[in-house]
């Protein structure tokens, strides 16, 4: 192992650097690997489904990396919650995991896998709306208002050729374009609950807590749909999976929560940013998936209302307070 250097980073000095310092550089870290891992997983999940079914393919995938966490945090002597202690971990897995991970798993049966990522790229909506009902956050601001506008109208321009023509492939789109919607918001209070929440527990072993039980409601829910007779491997699918199970459940996840902790929710939610650029050059390279200019508009349309959301703003509670006053000084005047 290199020597860790005991001079300050900034100053030359002797002084070691403050553990809240180096806890923010380890975020910063964590942050980006979630871009870069994320970005590749679109296109794991896609080649994935080619012989695996959707939620036992998640099922499989989060409860295998949460039973090799699991064993590795045992050996280091961090046992998993106790039973008592499982409330959020349930909580989280099914947020997280079967709402948003299993809606983007399902989802990719329909959507290109780049052109799912840019819908998810909306998640930073979802995140300020959820993050605005806590007194202790941002309220929403006419920004955030008009970000919302200007990203769904991105989304809209994505589905309304589908939403003209009809059809089974049509509808099964939309349903798809539903299905990603549905696990953004999943994922937004996911995130929020787990800023809020279990900041004292270890975050490998709560993420192990959280993947095994998330993990195993997506088994259930793929033996109750009858997946089990549609499970196949192939080299290529095989690869992918094994893929996803290590460095996309394990390393991402770790790497997400970990940010999470560190780092405000709006800043880590940016990573919807990265991971479409990513995720459409590999679908178009190794796929062969389409991306027209309609595509590349609404995928700016997104990118710009997210943009939009995260600027500062005047809340609307001011506002709308001094709307009040002056409604109430009108009806007394007359």
């Amino acid at each position: 192992m290199t020597p860790v250097s005991t001079a300050h980073p900034s100053t030359g000095s002797g002084c070691p650097e403050p553990v809240e310092g180096q806890e923010k550089k380890l975020a910063w870290f964590a942050w980006i690997a979630v871009c870069l891992i994320w970005g590749t997983t679109y296109l794991g999940i896609r080649i994935s489904l080619e012989t695996m079914p959707p939620m036992l393919m998640g099922g499989l995938r989060w409860t295998v990396a949460g039973g090799a966490l699991a064993a590795y945090m045992w050996t280091r002597g961090e046992p998993l919650p106790r039973p008592s202690q499982w409330g959020a971990p349930l909580l989280l897995g099914f947020l997280m995991l079967v709402l948003g991970n299993g809606g983007v798993v399902w989802a990719e049966l329909y959507v290109p896998s780049g052109l799912t990522a840019v819908v998810i790229a909306s998640s930073p909506f979802w995140m300020a709306g959820v993050e605005a009902l806590y007194r202790d956050s941002e309220r929403l601001t006419w920004n955030t208002m008009l970000g919302f506008l200007v990203g769904f109208s991105g989304i809209v321009l994505l589905i309304w050729p589908e939403l003209l023509h009809g059809g089974a492939t049509g509808r099964s789109f939309v349903l798809g374009m539903v299905a990603l919607q549905i696990a953004c918001l999943g994922w937004a209070i996911g995130s929020s609950f787990s800023k809020r929440h279990g900041r004292q527990t270890n975050v490998f072993s709560a993420t192990a807590a959280q993947m095994l039980a998330g993990g195993a409601m997506m088994l259930l829910i793929g033996t109750l749909r009858g997946e089990w007779g549609s499970l196949g491997f192939s080299a290529r699918t095989t690869t992918a999976f094994v893929y996803l199970t290590t460095i996309g459940a394990i390393g991402g996840f770790v790497a997400y929560t970990y940010a999470l902790r560190h780092l405000p929710v709006s800043l880590v939610s940016l990573y919807a940013y990265i991971n479409p650029i990513i995720a459409v050059a590999l679908g178009v390279a190794v796929l062969g998936e389409p991306f027209t200019p309609r595509m590349a508009l609404a995928a700016a349309l997104v990118f710009g209302g997210v943009a939009i959301v995260r600027r500062k703003g005047q809340t609307l509670r001011p506002l709308i307070n001094r709307t009040m006053k002056s409604t109430i000084a009108m009806t007394r005047s007359t």
